[in-house]
C-alpha cells in the first residue's frame, strides 16, 4: 500500500521564509546605512601614535605611482605602492617625531634595480638625517639578491636561522622561437635599421641563440650593474667588491649562517627575538604594546594628502610639475599612451604657475608614431620652461626618444637606456595555414599591392620598401637625439645601432647628463628655476571617489588578492601576450624584457 504523502503546513513554510527575508533585508539596510554613512562622513583620518614603528614589506609590484583597483570577484581593492609615495613617505617619516624607526621585512618586492637603488638610497638618507633606527629581518624560504640589496641599507640586518640566502651574481636567460616557428611553417619577416646589429629584440624570431652583438651588450650591462651592486653592498658592510665577487663565484653563501660568517648579516635570530629588540628601540612596554603601522599605508596617506592640498584650493602654489610616464609607448590604452601624456605635458606647459617640469620616464619604448607625438610635446614644453628627465628602471628605444630633447637627463647607474634603433616584423602565415590546416588563398586586385596580407610572402621589392621606411625612421631617430644632445648624427650613430647601455655608461658617452634619482631631478629643477619654496604637483592627478576610499580602508589591513595561487610566471606571460596587442606599425622598442632577481 502506498504511504500517504506528508503535507507540510503553510505556516511551517511561510514564517521561516518571512523571518529569513526580514533578517537578510535588515542586514542589507544596515550595510547600506554604514556604507552611505561612511560616504558622507568620509573614512576615518589616518592617525599615528607616539613611539610608532613603521613596518615596511614592499610586497608585489612597485610602479612609479600607487594604483588601486576594485576587484568585483573578491569585492576588495587590489593596491600597488608607487615609488613616488615611498620616497615621500620616507621623507615625512624622518621628520615625524611620533615615529621611532622602520622595521623592514621585504616580501617579494618586484621592481628593477634602478628603483631598488632609489629606495635603498632613501632609506640611507632616512637614517642619516633623522638618527632613527632601521632594522631589517630576512625570513621565508630564501632571500633573493634584490631583497637583500634594498635591505642592506639598514644598519642592522638579521635573518631566520634556516632561511636560504641567494648570492650568486646576475644572469639573464632569453627564449628563442625559431625552432617552434619552423615546426609550424611560420616565418617572421624581420626588418631592422640597416646597421642596427644590436637591436636584438627580433633575434628570437630568426635565430636559435644570441648573436655576438647581443651577447656582448648583455654581458656589458650585467657586468656594469653587478659592479654597482657589489660596490654599494661592500661600502655598507665593509667588504671589498672583489671579495663579494669571490663569494658569488664560489657559492660560499647558501644559508643565513653563511651570510653571518661572511658579514652580510649581523646575526641569525628568530622573529620573537627581533620583536624584543624593537621593544627596546621604540621604548614600548612590551611586544604586545608595540605600535606597528604599515609603512606602505603611511606613505600612501601622506602622499595623497600632500597632493590633495596641492591640487585643491591652494593649487596655484604648485610650481613644479612631475609627470609620471610608465609602460610601453602606445597611441592609446594602457601604459605610456601618447594621447594621455601629451595632454599632461601640454597642461604643465600652459600653466603659468608651473616654472619647471620633471618628466619621469620608465619605458622600454614601443610605437614609433606615439613616441614622435610625445617628443613633439616635450620640445614645445622645453621652449617655454625647463624640462628635466628622470629615468627609472628603463628608458630605452622609444623611451629614450621622448627623453632626448630634455634640458637635462638624470638616470640611476643601473638604469637601462639607449637602444636607439627601430625594427618591423611582418609574419608570413600562409605556409602554416596551408600545410597544417589545408587552407589555401586566392586574390584579385587592381594593383600589385592592393591586398596586404600575412598569407602571402613578401617579395624582395616589398621587403625593400619596408626596409626604406625603417631606415627613414632610424635616421629621424638619430636626428632627434643629435639635436637634443648637441651631437652630430654621425656621433650618435656610433653609440646607437640599437645598443643598450646602463645609466653609468650612458653618462660617459653623452646620452645622460647626471647620475641620480627622481628626488635629485626635482632638487635640480627647483634650483635651476630659482624656487625657494618648491611645491610639487604630480601628474596625472590622484582622483579617488569616496566609495573607493571607503573600500580601500575596509581592505587595507587584510587584503587578499584574487591573483594569489596563480603562478607568477603565468601572470607574467599573460601580461606579455596582452602587450602584443599594442604592436602596431614600426617599433622603437627595447630588445629585451629582462627580469633580474
Amino acid at each position: 500500500m502506498e504511504k500517504p504523502k506528508k503535507v507540510i503546513s503553510f505556516g511551517k513554510v511561510f514564517w521561516p521564509s518571512l523571518m529569513a527575508s526580514v533578517v537578510v533585508l535588515t542586514l542589507l539596510v544596515l550595510f547600506f546605512f554604514v556604507l552611505f554613512g561612511s560616504l558622507f562622513t568620509g573614512p576615518e583620518p589616518f592617525a599615528v601614535k607616539d613611539k610608532t614603528v613603521l613596518h615596511m614589506t614592499l610586497s608585489g609590484q612597485i610602479n612609479e605611482s600607487s594604483n588601486s583597483e576594485f576587484n568585483p570577484s573578491s569585492f576588495q581593492m587590489e593596491q600597488q605602492i608607487g615609488l613616488s609615495d615611498i620616497l615621500y613617505g620616507l621623507e615625512k617619516a624622518a621628520s615625524d617625531k611620533r615615529i621611532e624607526g622602520i622595521f623592514i621585512e621585504l616580501d617579494g618586492a618586484q621592481c628593477g634595480y634602478a628603483t631598488a637603488s632609489e629606495i635603498r638610497e632613501a632609506l640611507v638618507n632616512f637614517q642619516e638625517e633623522s638618527g632613527k633606527f632601521v632594522l631589517a629581518y630576512h625570513k621565508g624560504e630564501a632571500v633573493g639578491m634584490k631583497q637583500y640589496f634594498i635591505a642592506s641599507a639598514a644598519k642592522e640586518n638579521y635573518g631566520f636561522p634556516s632561511t636560504m640566502f641567494e648570492f650568486g651574481g646576475l644572469g639573464a636567460e632569453l627564449m628563442f622561437f625559431k625552432g617552434m616557428f619552423d615546426k609550424l611553417d611560420l616565418e617572421m619577416q624581420v626588418v631592422r635599421g640597416s646597421n642596427n646589429d644590436f637591436k636584438s629584440a627580433v633575434e628570437p624570431y630568426f635565430l636559435e641563440k644570441m648573436s655576438d652583438s647581443s651577447k656582448h651588450q648583455i654581458e656589458r650591462y650585467l657586468t656594469s650593474m653587478w659592479e654597482d651592486i657589489r660596490q654599494t653592498i661592500g661600502d655598507a658592510k665593509g667588504i671589498s667588491p672583489a671579495d663579494l665577487n669571490t663569494y658569488a663565484d664560489s657559492t660560499y653563501i647558501r644559508r643565513m649562517h653563511d651570510a653571518v660568517t661572511y658579514k652580510l648579516i649581523d646575526a641569525v635570530k628568530y622573529r620573537d627575538e627581533v620583536m624584543e629588540m624593537l621593544v627596546q628601540y621604540s621604548g614600548a612596554k612590551d611586544v604586545d604594546n608595540l605600535e606597528f603601522v604599515s609603512f606602505e599605508k603611511f606613505a600612501r596617506k601622506k602622499f595623497e594628502n600632500n597632493q590633495k592640498i596641492v591640487n585643491g584650493s591652494s593649487k596655484s602654489t604648485a610650481n613644479i610639475a612631475v609627470i609620471l610616464a610608465e609602460g610601453g609607448v602606445t597611441t592609446t590604452g594602457d601604459g605610456l599612451a601618447s594621447d594621455k601624456i601629451t595632454k599632461l605635458l601640454r597642461q604643465a606647459r600652459l600653466d603659468d604657475n608651473i616654472k619647471t617640469i620633471v618628466f619621469r620616464v620608465n619605458s622600454p619604448g614601443g610605437s614609433a608614431l606615439a613616441s614622435d607625438e610625445i617628443w613633439r610635446e616635450v620640445v614645445l614644453a622645453k621652449a617655454v620652461k625647463p624640462v628635466i628627465v628622470s629615468m627609472g628602471d628603463v628608458a630605452a628605444s622609444g623611451g629614450y626618444y621622448i627623453a632626448a630633447p630634455a634640458t637635462r637627463i638624470f638616470a640611476e647607474p643601473m638604469t637601462i637606456t639607449g637602444s636607439i634603433g627601430v625594427f618591423g616584423v611582418i609574419p608570413y602565415t600562409g605556409g602554416m595555414l596551408e600545410n597544417k590546416l589545408g587552407l589555401s588563398f586566392d586574390r584579385v586586385s587592381t594593383n600589385k599591392r592592393s591586398v596586404l596580407t600575412t598569407n602571402k610572402k613578401m617579395t624582395p621589392e616589398e621587403l625593400q620598401i619596408v626596409q626604406d621606411e625603417v631606415d627613414y625612421i632610424y635616421d629621424e631617430f638619430l636626428q632627434r637625439v643629435a639635436e637634443g644632445r648637441g651631437m652630430s648624427k654621425e656621433q650618435v650613430n656610433v653609440i646607437a645601432r640599437g645598443r643598450v647601455w646602463t645609466g653609468k655608461d650612458a653618462v660617459s658617452i653623452g646620452l645622460v647628463d647626471e647620475l641620480g634619482g627622481l628626488k635629485d631631478a626635482i632638487a635640480y629643477a627647483a634650483l635651476e628655476a630659482g624656487l625657494e619654496s618648491p611645491k610639487v604637483q604630480y601628474l596625472p592627478e590622484i582622483k579617488k571617489e569616496p566609495i573607493q576610499e571607503l573600500l580601500e580602508s575596509l581592505t587595507e589591513e587584510n587584503q587578499v588578492s584574487v591573483k594569489q595561487g596563480i603562478p607568477e610566471e603565468l601572470l607574467e606571460y599573460y601580461s606579455k601576450l596582452r602587450s602584443l596587442e599594442n604592436y602596431v606599425g614600426i617599433q622603437a622598442r627595447l630588445p629585451y624584457e629582462l627580469k633580474l632577481d
